[in-house]
């Protein structure tokens, strides 16, 4: 068992993230033996799910004309167009049947403000909107953070990119997560991380 100070956060292993769903990573599910075993050796283990509502300003659909996939500017930044996903009380919301969910103490959904995209398992993309997720982990005592799950170039890089910022020590173990990478979009998460004092880890 690891130490009461850190934590095991456990970014959106959802079915729509798995393949066969609406948003799939390539080889997602893959991952899902090794995280439950991680699971059991952490005291601390939270688990991430987007949680949409069908009129997000994420979805392509929501914006006629728009392809998946293609970026438009938003008040808080730049926005991807998604194809719809993890919509609220669906199928491809729920976790992966395989995840051992009941290892985790706490599950945090993200996303639901239609307004705003919520990659960070910390902050929603304004990077200033918070989820609570920092105040569970100081009120648990964590101040070692290791991130795992979909996508490692999208909501793991930002969830672990703002836990630096919070302060945190934070480890990504690669081994158990996968990439979209969008327009070389896993090279460019990976030197933010590594700038950021990130630990990338095999």
């Amino acid at each position: 068992m690891h130490p009461a100070s850190q934590a095991l956060l456990v970014i959106d292993v959802q079915n729509d993230f798995c393949p066969g769903g609406a948003l799939a990573v390539t080889r997602g599910d893959e991952i899902i033996p090794r995280i439950n075993e991680l699971l059991d050796d952490y005291a601390v283990g939270v688990l991430t799910q987007d949680w949409h509502p069908a009129d997000h300003t994420s979805f392509a659909a929501n914006h006629p004309g728009a392809s998946p996939f293609s970026t438009i500017d938003m008040p808080y930044g730049p926005q991807v167009l998604w194809p719809s996903h993890c919509v609220q009380g669906s199928t491809g919301a729920a976790f992966h049947p395989g995840l051992k969910t009941d290892a985790a103490d706490l599950v945090l959904r993200k996303g639901f403000r239609a307004a705003i995209d919520s990659y960070s398992a910390f902050f929603d993309n304004d990077r200033t909107t918070p989820t609570g997720l920092e105040g569970y982990l100081r009120a648990r005592g964590a101040t070692d953070l290791v991130l795992v799950g979909l996508a490692t170039d999208f909501c793991v890089a930002w969830s672990a990119l703002d836990a630096a910022r919070l302060g945190f020590h934070v480890t990504v173990l690669e081994a158990a997560c996968r990439a979209i990478d969008l327009n070389g979009s896993m090279a460019a998460a990976r030197r933010q991380m590594a700038a950021a004092g990130v630990r990338l880890v095999a």
